[in-house]
């Protein structure tokens, strides 16, 4: 019975696996992964050095004493209590860069090709209820005519009376 049990996991399990949308949310983790270096890596090498020439320093070294005294020892490690708000700026455009690329490379296609085939199907089913509404109409002109000639004296012109 176990055996029947284990069987039936793993084959809910490999199912669950080979769906479309959990392979393509691997796919955009790996991406979104690899994007975030590249992302990364402009940020902290040509951003933060920008701002960092209109200032005094690259954005990670602005930071606020908030209990004093501020500084490092010796050892590398900081003196007192300090905000890191330059670092936290950092993760800040780094975030916005990223949403930006996303949106604009990839949401704002996307939603345009899906308006897109939208269109192209709607216009399709246009020409369809036409199709469908013209072979209504001329269905029912031709019952009309069927129904006129009956009442109109039986054996009609075309002699079939039908």
């Amino acid at each position: 019975m176990s055996e029947k049990k284990k069987e039936s996991v793993l084959a809910g399990f490999k199912a669950f696996l080979m769906r479309g949308n959990v392979v393509d949310l691997a796919v955009a983790v790996v991406i979104g992964a690899a994007f975030t270096n590249i992302v990364n890596s402009v940020v902290k090498g040509i951003i933060s050095p920008l701002v960092g020439a209109i200032g005094t320093k690259s954005l990670d070294g602005y930071t606020s004493c908030l209990k004093g005294p501020c500084g490092i020892d010796a050892k590398g490690e900081a003196i007192g209590v300090n905000i890191l708000w330059g670092s936290v700026l950092n993760a800040t455009l780094t975030f916005l860069i990223t949403a930006a690329v996303v949106y604009f490379l990839m949401v704002l296609p996307m939603a345009k090709y899906l308006a897109r085939m939208e269109q192209r199907r709607r216009a399709k089913e246009g020409v369809q209820e036409t199709m469908e509404i013209t072979e209504l109409v001329v269905l029912k002109e031709i019952r009309d005519e069927l129904v006129a000639q009956r009442q109109g004296g039986g054996s009609g012109r075309h002699g079939s009376g039908y």
